[in-house]
């Protein structure tokens, strides 16, 4: 090894202590430096790898980007750039959805991102008939990481487009994770958010319900009796979202979670009259 390859090896492997890791990222301004670095270490294969993650997430590019991956319901889900990185308030929709499920429902994750809805339920319940959606075919190449270990299908397409008919009027659970944001309000978001993830991801339309509102309209159509729409939405948007839900037909309820600052919306199709085909 020449002199100057051996000075450069050298400087490299300072570089890869924690201390080292953790001034890099606080000085580029990481608020939880400690714990990005020790994430960052603990995943990283080499010295030269470790290095390149510590430069990605200096430039500003979100951690779990870095990392390949997100931790969600104590699921590591795979995450790649520029697919939406699952928040951990949504654990609260999973939440509710396997209040409601049973072994062996049917479930439907629509604009599924990462997947990480649908595989964060089927694990929780063990036995379920997964299908899950999205229209972005990086988002889905991710997602059928995550979602065809648990048993599950992924589909590319637009919201129900893709799955196959036999589902409708079987849907026990349909979790959509809809984008809400006000297209006015999307360049006011975390630029981690709004330059590294799908602006569709993000972007709800005007007021933020215009995908909510393609999403209901059909709902009724691939719910089971008795099965339930769960989505998540913003405090201030909750009231407009269950009179939007109410009016396709589906009865609204509401779901807060004050420690996650989750906002959850159920709407579930009436269960058929006694003596009525269930058939939609």
């Amino acid at each position: 090894m020449s002199a100057s390859s051996a000075s450069a090896a050298s400087a490299s492997a300072s570089l890869v202590t924690f201390p080292a890791v953790v001034s890099r990222l606080r000085a580029a301004g990481c608020v939880f430096a400690e714990d990005e670095a020790r994430l960052i270490l603990a995943t990283a294969r080499t010295p030269a790898g470790l290095l390149a993650m510590v430069d990605r997430r200096a430039a500003g590019l979100p951690l779990e980007h870095v990392l390949g991956w997100a931790e969600f319901r104590g699921l590591r889900i795979s995450v790649d750039a520029g697919v939406f990185v699952p928040r951990r308030r949504t654990e609260f929709l999973v939440e509710q959805a396997e209040a409601l499920a049973r072994p062996g429902a049917v479930v439907v994750d629509l604009c599924c991102g990462s997947g990480a809805l649908g595989a964060a339920l089927a694990s929780a319940l063990d036995v379920v008939e997964l299908y899950a959606a999205d229209i972005d075919p990086v988002a889905v190449a991710c997602a059928r990481r995550n979602v065809e270990p648990v048993g599950g299908t992924v589909y590319e397409g637009d919201l129900y487009e893709p799955l196959p008919a036999v589902l409708r009027g079987r849907v026990d659970v349909l979790l959509a994770n809809v984008p809400y944001v006000p297209t006015e309000e999307v360049g006011l978001l975390p630029p981690e958010a709004r330059v590294h993830e799908a602006r569709v991801a993000l972007d709800g339309g005007v007021d933020g319900l215009d995908v909510l509102r393609r999403v209901t309209a059909e709902a009724g159509r691939w719910l089971a009796p008795g099965g339930s729409l769960l989505f998540e939405t913003s405090g201030r948007q909750a009231a407009s979202a269950m009179d939007i839900v109410a009016g396709d037909g589906l009865e609204p309820r509401l779901a807060e979670c004050g420690e996650l600052e989750a906002t959850v919306i159920i709407g579930t199709r009436p269960p058929a009259p006694r003596g009525i085909s269930d058939a939609p």
